[in-house]
């Protein structure tokens, strides 16, 4: 493993999470790319503009998403 301090674990699962969701979008964006052979560069391109655009939406807006989510949701009801 990495070692990276707990505290940046955010800015991690930002990286991360980002980088799937843009794998995945850019993958059914580039199907229609599969039968001519250039699915792969295709999709590298697009995955990596979109990593690039999206990671630093992901990191900003996590605070603002993580407090709104707390704000429609809420703890249980002790013995209930």
């Amino acid at each position: 493993m990495l070692g990276i301090p707990r505290r940046y674990s955010h800015y991690v699962f930002g990286v991360i999470q980002s980088g799937l969701t843009c794998a995945i979008a850019a993958a059914i964006a580039s199907l229609p790319f599969l039968p001519d052979g250039s699915f792969a560069r295709h999709w590298l391109q697009s995955w990596g503009i979109a990593w690039v655009t999206m990671l630093p939406v992901v990191i900003l807006a996590a605070p603002a998403i993580r407090a709104l989510v707390h704000r429609l949701t809420r703890e249980p009801v002790a013995g209930g």
